[in-house]
Protein backbone atom coordinates (compact mmCIF):
# COMPACT_ATOMS: atom_id res chain seq x y z
CA UNK A 1 0.00 0.00 0.00
CA UNK A 2 2.83 2.08 0.87
CA UNK A 3 4.26 2.12 -2.81
CA UNK A 4 0.77 2.84 -3.98
CA UNK A 5 0.25 6.11 -2.18
CA UNK A 6 3.62 6.93 -2.95
CA UNK A 7 2.35 7.15 -6.60
CA UNK A 8 -0.56 9.27 -5.74
CA UNK A 9 1.68 12.01 -3.67
CA UNK A 10 3.37 14.82 -5.20
CA UNK A 11 7.23 14.07 -4.99
CA UNK A 12 7.24 16.75 -2.46
CA UNK A 13 5.01 18.05 0.75
CA UNK A 14 4.46 21.34 1.66
CA UNK A 15 3.94 22.20 5.53
CA UNK A 16 0.93 24.43 5.85
CA UNK A 17 2.29 25.87 8.88
CA UNK A 18 6.49 26.78 8.20
CA UNK A 19 6.56 26.10 4.46
CA UNK A 20 8.95 23.76 4.72
CA UNK A 21 9.59 20.51 2.07
CA UNK A 22 9.92 17.14 2.53
CA UNK A 23 9.07 13.66 0.64
CA UNK A 24 5.92 11.34 1.65
CA UNK A 25 8.74 9.15 2.29
CA UNK A 26 10.28 11.14 4.54
CA UNK A 27 7.13 12.47 6.28
CA UNK A 28 6.24 8.36 6.65
CA UNK A 29 8.94 7.65 8.72
CA UNK A 30 8.46 10.97 11.09
CA UNK A 31 4.59 9.86 11.41
CA UNK A 32 3.63 12.28 9.20
CA UNK A 33 4.89 15.24 11.07
CA UNK A 34 7.11 17.89 10.02
CA UNK A 35 10.91 18.23 11.50
CA UNK A 36 11.19 21.48 10.86
CA UNK A 37 8.19 23.00 13.24
CA UNK A 38 6.40 19.57 14.06
CA UNK A 39 3.41 20.24 12.50
CA UNK A 40 1.20 17.44 11.65
CA UNK A 41 0.11 16.39 8.45
CA UNK A 42 -3.42 14.84 8.03
CA UNK A 43 -3.24 10.74 7.45
CA UNK A 44 -4.77 8.49 5.18
CA UNK A 45 -5.99 5.79 6.91
CA UNK A 46 -3.72 3.01 5.79
CA UNK A 47 -1.15 5.58 7.43
CA UNK A 48 -3.40 5.40 10.72
CA UNK A 49 -3.09 1.87 10.81
CA UNK A 50 0.35 1.33 10.05
CA UNK A 51 1.07 3.96 12.96
CA UNK A 52 -0.73 1.16 15.23
CA UNK A 53 -0.80 -1.78 14.54
CA UNK A 54 1.65 -4.41 14.12
CA UNK A 55 -0.66 -6.57 11.98
CA UNK A 56 -3.88 -5.75 10.38
CA UNK A 57 -6.32 -8.12 8.21
CA UNK A 58 -8.16 -5.77 6.28
CA UNK A 59 -12.48 -6.72 5.81
CA UNK A 60 -14.44 -5.66 3.66
CA UNK A 61 -12.49 -3.56 1.11
CA UNK A 62 -14.44 -3.52 -1.95
CA UNK A 63 -17.96 -2.40 -0.68
CA UNK A 64 -18.47 0.91 -2.56
CA UNK A 65 -20.99 3.84 -1.94
CA UNK A 66 -23.82 3.87 -5.52
CA UNK A 67 -25.99 6.94 -6.35
CA UNK A 68 -29.26 5.72 -4.41
CA UNK A 69 -30.70 9.30 -4.50
CA UNK A 70 -29.31 9.62 -7.79
CA UNK A 71 -27.82 13.17 -6.45
CA UNK A 72 -26.62 15.66 -9.72
CA UNK A 73 -22.64 14.73 -10.46
CA UNK A 74 -22.46 12.58 -7.05
CA UNK A 75 -21.05 9.39 -9.47
CA UNK A 76 -17.96 11.76 -10.75
CA UNK A 77 -17.31 12.81 -7.11
CA UNK A 78 -16.94 9.15 -6.41
CA UNK A 79 -14.82 8.35 -8.84
CA UNK A 80 -12.38 11.21 -7.80
CA UNK A 81 -12.45 10.07 -4.75
CA UNK A 82 -11.43 6.75 -5.42
CA UNK A 83 -8.29 7.53 -7.91
CA UNK A 84 -7.28 10.09 -5.05
CA UNK A 85 -7.72 8.15 -2.16
CA UNK A 86 -7.03 4.70 -3.68
CA UNK A 87 -9.81 3.51 -1.77
CA UNK A 88 -13.08 2.55 -2.27
CA UNK A 89 -14.95 4.74 0.13
CA UNK A 90 -14.14 6.89 3.33
CA UNK A 91 -13.51 3.69 5.82
CA UNK A 92 -10.95 0.64 6.65
CA UNK A 93 -11.46 -1.90 8.90
CA UNK A 94 -10.28 -5.26 9.53
CA UNK A 95 -8.51 -7.27 12.75
CA UNK A 96 -5.15 -5.72 13.92
CA UNK A 97 -2.82 -6.61 16.78
CA UNK A 98 -1.41 -3.51 18.65
CA UNK A 99 1.58 -4.01 21.23
CA UNK A 100 0.41 -7.81 21.14
CA UNK A 101 -3.44 -6.96 21.93
CA UNK A 102 -6.09 -7.91 18.86
CA UNK A 103 -8.50 -5.63 18.18
CA UNK A 104 -11.14 -4.44 16.00
CA UNK A 105 -9.73 -1.35 14.26
CA UNK A 106 -11.10 1.41 12.00
CA UNK A 107 -9.90 4.13 10.21
CA UNK A 108 -11.93 6.96 8.38
CA UNK A 109 -10.27 8.43 5.23
CA UNK A 110 -10.06 12.43 5.10
CA UNK A 111 -8.40 12.04 1.30
CA UNK A 112 -11.94 10.43 0.50
CA UNK A 113 -14.86 13.58 0.11
CA UNK A 114 -13.35 14.59 3.81
CA UNK A 115 -13.73 11.43 5.67
CA UNK A 116 -17.96 12.57 5.09
CA UNK A 117 -19.94 9.11 6.56
CA UNK A 118 -22.73 7.97 3.65
CA UNK A 119 -24.19 4.19 3.79
CA UNK A 120 -21.16 2.38 3.19
CA UNK A 121 -19.32 3.99 5.63
CA UNK A 122 -21.94 3.54 8.31
CA UNK A 123 -22.24 -0.17 7.39
CA UNK A 124 -18.29 -0.72 7.66
CA UNK A 125 -18.43 1.11 11.13
CA UNK A 126 -21.57 -0.65 12.29
CA UNK A 127 -19.63 -4.19 10.92
CA UNK A 128 -16.79 -3.47 12.58
CA UNK A 129 -18.42 -3.43 16.30
CA UNK A 130 -20.60 -6.23 15.29
CA UNK A 131 -17.37 -8.61 14.06
CA UNK A 132 -15.80 -6.99 17.73
CA UNK A 133 -19.14 -8.38 19.93
CA UNK A 134 -19.07 -11.76 18.23
CA UNK A 135 -15.34 -12.44 18.58
CA UNK A 136 -15.38 -10.70 22.48
CA UNK A 137 -12.79 -7.74 20.82
CA UNK A 138 -12.03 -4.39 21.87
CA UNK A 139 -12.78 -1.50 18.58
CA UNK A 140 -10.29 1.00 18.34
CA UNK A 141 -11.54 3.69 16.06
CA UNK A 142 -9.63 6.78 14.22
CA UNK A 143 -12.16 9.27 13.44
CA UNK A 144 -11.40 11.92 10.97
CA UNK A 145 -14.89 13.47 9.14
CA UNK A 146 -16.54 16.46 7.70
CA UNK A 147 -19.77 14.75 8.98
CA UNK A 148 -22.88 13.19 7.35
CA UNK A 149 -22.48 13.00 3.41
CA UNK A 150 -25.01 15.40 2.13
CA UNK A 151 -25.27 13.07 -1.84
CA UNK A 152 -26.92 10.44 0.32
CA UNK A 153 -29.18 12.71 2.00
CA UNK A 154 -31.46 11.12 5.10
CA UNK A 155 -29.82 7.65 3.98
CA UNK A 156 -26.73 9.50 5.66
CA UNK A 157 -27.95 10.41 8.73
CA UNK A 158 -29.23 7.31 9.23
CA UNK A 159 -25.72 5.90 10.09
CA UNK A 160 -25.47 8.34 13.10
CA UNK A 161 -28.22 5.84 15.18
CA UNK A 162 -27.35 2.44 13.14
CA UNK A 163 -23.38 2.91 14.36
CA UNK A 164 -24.44 3.95 17.81
CA UNK A 165 -26.99 0.83 18.66
CA UNK A 166 -23.76 -1.05 17.33
CA UNK A 167 -21.49 0.61 19.96
CA UNK A 168 -24.28 0.00 22.20
CA UNK A 169 -24.75 -3.30 22.04
CA UNK A 170 -20.93 -3.86 21.98
CA UNK A 171 -20.22 -1.80 25.24
CA UNK A 172 -23.71 -3.61 26.92
CA UNK A 173 -21.00 -6.94 26.42
CA UNK A 174 -18.62 -5.42 28.82
CA UNK A 175 -16.24 -4.89 25.49
CA UNK A 176 -13.87 -1.45 25.39
CA UNK A 177 -14.28 1.22 22.61
CA UNK A 178 -11.42 3.83 22.32
CA UNK A 179 -11.76 6.19 19.81
CA UNK A 180 -8.90 8.64 18.82
CA UNK A 181 -10.35 11.82 17.38
CA UNK A 182 -7.76 13.22 14.65
CA UNK A 183 -8.34 16.55 12.92
CA UNK A 184 -10.81 17.23 11.77
CA UNK A 185 -13.92 15.71 13.41
CA UNK A 186 -16.78 17.29 12.80
CA UNK A 187 -20.63 17.26 12.17
CA UNK A 188 -22.51 14.03 12.40
CA UNK A 189 -19.49 11.84 13.33
CA UNK A 190 -19.23 14.55 16.56
CA UNK A 191 -22.75 13.54 17.22
CA UNK A 192 -22.64 9.93 17.25
CA UNK A 193 -19.89 7.34 17.59
CA UNK A 194 -16.62 9.71 17.42
CA UNK A 195 -17.65 10.70 20.76
CA UNK A 196 -19.06 7.67 22.60
CA UNK A 197 -15.95 5.39 23.40
CA UNK A 198 -15.26 4.60 27.01
CA UNK A 199 -11.48 6.15 26.34
CA UNK A 200 -11.29 9.00 24.11
CA UNK A 201 -8.05 10.10 22.98
CA UNK A 202 -7.62 13.36 20.83
CA UNK A 203 -4.28 14.63 18.57
CA UNK A 204 -3.05 17.42 19.56
CA UNK A 205 -4.58 20.82 18.32
CA UNK A 206 -7.66 18.81 16.41
CA UNK A 207 -10.51 20.80 15.51
CA UNK A 208 -13.40 18.22 16.99
CA UNK A 209 -16.87 19.93 16.54
CA UNK A 210 -20.20 19.90 15.57
CA UNK A 211 -21.10 23.02 14.02
CA UNK A 212 -18.73 25.63 12.85
CA UNK A 213 -17.36 28.28 14.99
CA UNK A 214 -18.34 31.06 12.43
CA UNK A 215 -21.70 29.06 12.31
CA UNK A 216 -22.45 29.08 15.96
CA UNK A 217 -21.01 33.11 16.42
CA UNK A 218 -23.16 34.33 13.72
CA UNK A 219 -26.25 31.62 15.31
CA UNK A 220 -25.54 32.85 18.58
CA UNK A 221 -23.93 36.37 18.52
CA UNK A 222 -21.26 35.84 20.53
CA UNK A 223 -17.46 35.51 20.07
CA UNK A 224 -16.21 32.32 20.87
CA UNK A 225 -13.59 32.24 23.54
CA UNK A 226 -9.28 31.28 22.07
CA UNK A 227 -9.16 27.48 21.30
CA UNK A 228 -12.71 26.90 21.01
CA UNK A 229 -13.22 23.08 19.43
CA UNK A 230 -9.65 22.15 19.46
CA UNK A 231 -8.51 19.13 21.58
CA UNK A 232 -6.35 21.30 24.43
CA UNK A 233 -9.85 22.91 25.04
CA UNK A 234 -12.39 20.11 24.89
CA UNK A 235 -9.42 18.31 27.67
CA UNK A 236 -10.09 20.92 29.99
CA UNK A 237 -13.56 21.14 29.65
CA UNK A 238 -13.86 17.39 30.21
CA UNK A 239 -15.09 16.32 26.54
CA UNK A 240 -12.42 13.70 25.79
CA UNK A 241 -9.72 12.49 28.54
CA UNK A 242 -5.97 12.24 27.03
CA UNK A 243 -4.24 14.16 24.20
CA UNK A 244 -1.35 12.42 22.65
CA UNK A 245 1.60 12.94 20.27
CA UNK A 246 1.79 10.30 17.35
CA UNK A 247 4.63 8.93 18.42
CA UNK A 248 3.59 7.92 21.92
CA UNK A 249 -0.07 7.02 20.48
CA UNK A 250 0.89 3.31 19.92
CA UNK A 251 2.23 2.85 23.41
CA UNK A 252 -0.81 4.61 24.98
CA UNK A 253 -3.54 2.62 23.20
CA UNK A 254 -1.84 -0.61 23.69
CA UNK A 255 -1.11 -0.20 27.68
CA UNK A 256 -4.65 0.53 27.57
CA UNK A 257 -6.01 -3.03 25.96
CA UNK A 258 -3.57 -4.67 28.15
CA UNK A 259 -5.19 -3.00 31.18
CA UNK A 260 -8.54 -3.50 29.97
CA UNK A 261 -7.74 -7.44 28.95
CA UNK A 262 -6.31 -7.93 32.50
CA UNK A 263 -10.06 -6.30 34.16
Amino acid sequence: MLDILKKLRPEKMTCKKCGSEASYRELKKNHMICKNCGAYFRMNAHDRVDLVCDKFSELDADMQSENIIDFPNYDEKLAAARKKSHDKDAVVYGIGVIGGSEAVVFAMNSEFMMGSMGTVVGEKITRAFELALEKGLPVVGFTTSGGARMQEGIFSLMQMAKISGAVKRHSDAGLLYITVLTDPTTGGVTASFAMQGDVIIAEPNALVGFAGARVIEQTTGSKLPEGFQRSEFLLEHGFIDIIEERERLKDTVSNILKIHNKG
